[in-house]
């Protein structure tokens, strides 16, 4: 969308569209010195914006003594799609956006590292892992004042056909959010297709998909249990899910530094490692009422440790190598980059 269109979009949207900001406190508007414009891609029944959003808003607002003033605009609402929310931040065409960084491919890649196969453990540790690692890994962010970065509980199966061994990925179509999710898919011999999480439901109804990685969470949103009759998890001690997205809250840099230092004060406490642990406690609570509404309405599979071991083999190794090649033509040392955010993933697991 050419950048005039999309301004033009996003003022009639303002003008037109009642944003929903479910459940955010009451804050007199007269008494707010600055108001933000939050943008992001999910519908407002979403865990998302309703658990995390919605409550980083209202401590935003209440600790600045309603100084500042958060409206959420869901679903798209001030225009343009997905793909486009980083760079609306970055423009200033928005003030704060939430995004699943791959949707933006090859744009933040050293963070893909938190999505290889087999990576991932759990929320909380990611998340905590994440934040420490890019605070030192995070020259691809420059451009804007970075609240929070987080990943999802782990990708599940949810499919129209049984997926029970890795043979029964062969030859299937299955949705991903990013690249890294797609060369993984190559390697189990299936083809990806890329895709924002909204398309989902059309995806599937018009079988454009045999299956999809999300986590539970969404689902219900998406009405996900409604499409498909399989749910699919890995049957592993320490990891269920195959991999995860990384997402973050960003602001736009010159918005942040036109705000006085004692509302700057305010974002900087809402932002950053203080946030890790309470948005992976967030995300973890979000799957329990997911997995419930997919257990009652289709089978909910455990792939067999025998089967997870021909998983891995298939898809750890040849997506790792795949990634430390990627960053080597970044200049980046891959390995290194590796060996770096495991420690980290150990250091929090304990």
């Amino acid at each position: 969308m050419k950048i005039s269109k999309l301004r033009g979009t996003m003022i009639a949207g303002a003008l037109g569209v009642a944003f929903v900001m479910t459940g955010v406190m009451t804050t007199p508007v007269q008494s707010a010195e600055v108001t933000l414009k939050l943008h992001h891609l999910l519908p407002p029944v979403a865990p998302a914006h309703q658990k995390m959003l919605v409550p980083w808003a209202n401590n935003v607002m209440k600790e600045s003594g309603g100084k500042i003033k958060v409206d959420i605009y869901p679903a798209m609402q001030l225009g343009g799609k997905p793909p486009q929310l980083a760079q609306q931040a970055k423009d200033g065409f928005v003030d704060i956006v939430w995004t699943v960084l791959g949707y933006t491919p090859g744009r933040f890649t050293k963070v893909e590292v938190f999505e290889l196969p087999f990576f991932h453990s759990n929320t909380v540790t990611t998340n905590k892992a994440l934040w420490d690692y890019t605070e030192k890994n995070g020259d691809e962010f420059k451009d804007y004042k970075l609240i929070a970065l987080h990943v999802h509980a782990g990708q599940a199966f949810h499919s129209i056909k049984p997926i029970r061994t890795a043979d029964d990925l062969k030859g299937l179509k299955i949705r991903t959010p990013t690249r890294t999710g797609g060369w993984m898919i190559e390697a189990m011999g299936a083809t990806p297709i890329g895709s924002p999480v909204p398309k989902i439901p059309e995806m599937l109804s018009k079988k454009v998909v045999d299956a999809v990685l999300i986590p539970y969470e969404v689902t219900m949103a998406l009405k996900v249990h409604e499409l498909v009759d399989f749910h699919t998890t890995l049957d592993d001690p320490l990891i269920e899910r195959i991999n995860t997205t990384t997402f973050m809250i960003a602001m736009n840099k010159k918005k942040y530094d036109s705000l006085s230092p004692e509302l700057r004060k305010v974002i900087d406490k809402n932002s950053g490692a203080s946030q890790a642990e309470w948005i992976g406690k967030v995300w973890q609570a979000a799957e329990g009422p997911g997995y419930t509404n997919a257990a009652k309405s289709g089978e909910m599979i455990k792939m067999a440790p025998a089967e997870v071991a021909k998983l891995r083999a298939r898809t750890e190794g040849p997506v790792t190598e795949r990634w430390v090649s990627e960053m080597k033509k970044k200049g980046a040392d891959g390995n290194a980059l590796i060996a770096e955010a495991k420690a980290l993933m150990k250091k929090y697991s304990k």
